[in-house]
C-alpha cells in the first residue's frame, strides 16, 4: 500500500534524527524516571525537538519553560537505554537501574512485556516510527515516514509463536482473522502480524532477546471479485 501523504513535505531521514537524538541525549548526560509503568525523562528544548521528530514519547505540560518532561513507554525506554545506550533510568532510589535490571523491573511490571519489546525494537531497526495502536484494536501502528506528514501505513500485532493463554490469544480462529482485518480496512490501515519465535530460549534476562527472531506476515482480504476468473469465453479460430 502508497502512503497516504498528509502534505506535499518531503520525507524525513529518520536514520539521521535518530542520530542526532542519540548524541545529543550522550552528550547531556540525560537520565530517565521510572513512574509506574512509564517513565518521564527530563529534555532541553533542542532535544524536545528531537523527540518530537523521531516519534519518541508524547510531551508532559509543566510550568517549566527551559526544560520539558516526556513520557516514554516502556518499549521507548528500555530502546533508547540499551539499544541505542543514550539515556539512564532511575528508580525511586534516584539510583541509575543498569539495563537488566530495567527488563527485569519492566517483565514484572507488564505480561507479555518481552514479545512487545522484540516487536517495538524490530521496527524502530527498520527506521520506521512506532507507536502504540490500541485505539484501533492493535498493539502498534506503524509509518515509514514521519507521522506528520503521512497516515500509518501498517496496523501491527505481535504474536508469540507458543502462546500457553489458549483462552486469551489472538488470531486463531478465522473470526479473528475477519474482525481484524474488516477493522483495519475501515481506517485504511494493512495488518501486519509480527511472530516472535523464541527458537526455545526462556525469557531470563534482556540477552535472551538476541536469540528472537522476527516473522513478519501482510495479511489482506481475499476479494472475490477481484480474483474471479473472467467468464468471456473467447473462442479461438
Amino acid at each position: 500500500m502508497a502512503p497516504r501523504w498528509k502534505g506535499k513535505t518531503a520525507e524525513e531521514p529518520m536514520s539521521v534524527i535518530v542520530s542526532k537524538l542519540q548524541t545529543s541525549l550522550i552528550e547531556s548526560n540525560a537520565q530517565g524516571l521510572l513512574s509506574g509503568c512509564v517513565v518521564l525523562l527530563e529534555a532541553l528544548p533542542e532535544q524536545t525537538k528531537l523527540l518530537y521528530r523521531a516519534c519518541i514519547g508524547r510531551p508532559v505540560i509543566t510550568a517549566e519553560n527551559d526544560k520539558q518532561w516526556h513520557q516514554l513507554s516502556f518499549e521507548e525506554a528500555l530502546y533508547l537505554c540499551s539499544v541505542l545506550k543514550c539515556i539512564k533510568v532511575a528508580g525511586e532510589n534516584k539510583c541509575a537501574k543498569s539495563d537488566e535490571e530495567l527488563w527485569h523491573y519492566m517483565v514484572a511490571k507488564r505480561v507479555g512485556f518481552p514479545v512487545m519489546f522484540k516487536a517495538y525494537s524490530h521496527l524502530r531497526r527498520k527506521n520506521w516510527v512506532v507507536r502504540a495502536g490500541s485505539q484501533y484494536g492493535v498493539d502498534f501502528v506503524a509509518y515509514r515516514y514521519h507521522p506528520a506528514f503521512v497516515h500509518s501505513e501498517y496496523a501491527v500485532l505481535a504474536l508469540p509463536d507458543e502462546d500457553g493463554d489458549v483462552e486469551n490469544a489472538r488470531l486463531k480462529v478465522w473470526s479473528d482473522y475477519h474482525c481484524t482485518l474488516r477493522l483495519c480496512g475501515s481506517v485504511a490501515k494493512t495488518l501486519l502480524v509480527l511472530h516472535i519465535c523464541r527458537n526455545g530460549e526462556d525469557v531470563v534476562s534482556l540477552s535472551s532477546l538476541e536469540h528472537y527472531n522476527v516473522e513478519e506476515r501482510i495479511v489482506t482480504r481475499w476479494n472475490p471479485e477481484a480474483s474471479r476468473e473472467n467468464q468471456t469465453m473467447i473462442v479461438k479460430k
